[in-house]
């Protein structure tokens, strides 16, 4: 039972207005975070590519999810993941929040927040280290992020990288297009890939 699930099961027996619901979730997030057994901090941001879920260990930013991925069954494979100890915890996303917010308004080309790779791996972990490579405003193709790997044959490897690329937007995946320029897949859809690409070019 992940602690969202036990607190709804404790104040399910009472009755609770929103607001004092609200202030005990807030207190119950803080002291679990203060005593070090929140293990997952999530909330969720509205943003011009639909409703984000944002994800943080202690260590940094370890997901980014988009509406069409389910945030229900993200939230559940953090938890088999990573760890059950997780709740809705907004004050650890504050950073990456105002930077996102700052991004979307194009005040921001570059994220700054500490991440979390441990959903990462392999030669998956190597493409999604070199995405950054790609300048704000710029375009690459799988065959030129596979030859920033060392690896040029590995096309198909890097396109499987950016499809399961736990940290969408903040490492841009949606800068790799097609040789020809078309855009290719993206795991937000591709109206939010035109979006975040347009963004990046005006």
């Amino acid at each position: 039972m992940t602690t969202d699930e036990l607190l709804n099961a404790v104040t399910g027996a009472f009755p609770v207005d929103a607001e004092h619901l609200g202030a005990l979730h807030a207190r119950l997030a803080a002291a679990a975070d203060g005593a070090g057994i929140l293990d997952v901090a999530y909330r969720t941001l509205d943003t011009p590519v639909g409703s984000l879920l944002l994800a943080a260990t202690p260590i940094g930013l370890v997901r980014v999810a988009y509406g069409a991925e389910d945030h229900d069954a993200v939230l559940s494979q953090l938890s088999q993941r990573i760890s059950p100890r997780i709740l809705e915890a907004p004050a650890r996303l504050d950073a990456v929040t105002r930077e996102l917010d700052e991004y979307f308004e194009g005040r921001r080309r570059q994220f700054e927040v500490a991440l979390d790779w441990s959903l990462s791996s392999g030669y998956r972990s190597v493409v999604l280290h070199r995405l950054a490579d790609i300048a704000y405003g710029r375009r690459a193709s799988y065959t030129e992020v596979a030859r920033l790997t060392d690896n040029p044959k590995a096309v198909r490897a890097v396109g499987s990288a950016c499809a399961t690329n736990p940290l969408p937007v903040v490492v841009p995946c949606h800068r790799v297009v097609r040789s020809d320029g078309s855009m290719g897949g993206y795991l937000g859809g591709l109206e939010a890939k035109r979006v975040l690409l347009a963004l990046e070019s005006s």
